[in-house]
């Protein structure tokens, strides 16, 4: 059963769905630029199982506030407040693209928060495509303004953001897309040589397998999260 419910953190108020035994340990999913914490729903119900799973709309997407103040650090501090509200002290950690970006900076300048990561076709810190602009057909439930904005700090995240892998402590897991994502898979590779205890593995069904392939996606976390 899905719960759904808003929470304040600081001066934004943040939408979020939940799933599975409210006294089970938790793990926290982000999705991606364009998205919501909609993306989630069938990975969510399965990792429910196991889990007590809170979905999150980022800042700027779905039921969330649109403040027009768009910043992936932002978005860092935001789930950080989401965890301190929630009263979560530490959780395994989810994130797809954008929302994969976030929870890698959670876990970089708060390491004592995040027992365990997983990055799903998550952008590198690496100059150049910053990968998909999100959603393009029918309506919209994300502020239009949020995308540039996104988008121009993946494309140039700045020649010292790298740096910051090495200082992930959690056990991280990286799930790649596989020759149907739009994303540089190479990067990837990169990405698990820097972060100190990493294993890469890929789903082959592109940049949303998330959604596609849920229940391997699922099933992956969930291992993971039990070895």
């Amino acid at each position: 059963m899905e719960d759904q419910s808003v929470v304040d953190v600081g001066d934004v108020r943040l939408a979020y769905r939940a799933w599975g035994d409210a006294f089970g340990s938790p793990v926290v999913l982000l999705h991606g630029l364009g998205g919501s914490a909609a993306d989630w729903e069938a990975a969510g119900t399965l990792l429910g199982q196991e889990w007590r799973v809170y979905a999150l709309d980022l800042r700027g997407h779905g039921e969330s506030d649109w403040p027009d103040d768009y910043d992936l650090e932002l978005m860092a501090e935001d789930v950080v407040g989401f965890l301190d509200e929630l009263e979560l002290d530490r959780v395994g950690l989810v994130g797809h693209g954008m929302g994969g970006v976030a929870a890698r900076l959670v876990a970089q300048e708060h390491s004592d928060r995040v027992e365990r990561l997983v990055l799903v076709e998550t952008p590198a810190p690496f100059p150049g495509d910053p990968g998909p602009a999100g959603r393009a057909e029918g309506p919209v439930d994300y502020d239009e303004n949020a995308v540039p904005a996104v988008r121009d700090q993946l494309a140039d995240p700045g020649p010292d953001a790298a740096d910051g892998l090495g200082d992930i402590v959690s056990p991280t897991l990286i799930i790649a897309g596989g020759p149907e994502s739009e994303m540089e898979q190479h990067r990837q590779t990169d990405v698990a040589s820097l972060v100190p205890d990493c294993r890469l593995i890929t789903v082959p069904g592109g940049h949303r397998m998330h959604e596609t392939r849920a229940d391997q996606v699922a099933a992956h976390i969930t291992e993971f999260f039990t070895s």
